[in-house]
């Protein structure tokens, strides 16, 4: 990492995903889980390291360890027993902009290409190429090979 601390870029990327939730932008997730189904939807959020980052701090905070396996094809972060997202405050960019067209569909790119791009600007800083696929960022970040 260049030039920011652990703690500096969870607080970077949290900054972000704050800024998304103070946008103007009509959505009502209802956690109803059904984009959180990638075999069914066809679509795996991708996450920067900063985003695993703060991925890998929540699912921590939990007392988790490591990523829960699914052979379903859901989202590894769901709670087998309920079905609630285990990170639900600290999800991935891609799980707040993509909603189910029940919520209201998904964001428009330009509504939040911004933000998109301090995201990136935050991975490259961690060293980060691309965006990787929310299983294998997060047991990265969870191995500690994001900080």
């Amino acid at each position: 990492m260049k030039g920011r601390s652990h703690p500096q870029t969870l607080a970077a990327v949290r900054a972000i995903y704050d800024e998304l939730a103070a946008r103007p932008i009509e959505r009502a997730c209802e956690r109803r889980t059904d984009c959180c189904h990638f075999r069914l939807t066809g679509r795996t959020p991708f996450l920067t390291k900063g985003e695993a980052a703060v991925a890998a701090a929540a699912l921590r905070a939990t007392g988790r360890t490591k990523l829960p396996l699914r052979e379903d094809g859901a989202c590894p972060l769901l709670e087998p027993g309920t079905g609630r997202c285990l990170i639900y405050d600290g999800r991935p960019f891609g799980c707040r902009t993509h909603f189910c067209a029940a919520a209201g569909g998904p964001y428009a790119r330009s509504e939040v290409v911004d933000l998109i791009h301090r995201l990136e600007g935050i991975d490259t800083e961690l060293g980060g190429g691309e965006a990787r696929p929310l299983s294998a960022a997060l047991q990265s970040a969870l191995r500690g090979q994001c900080r």
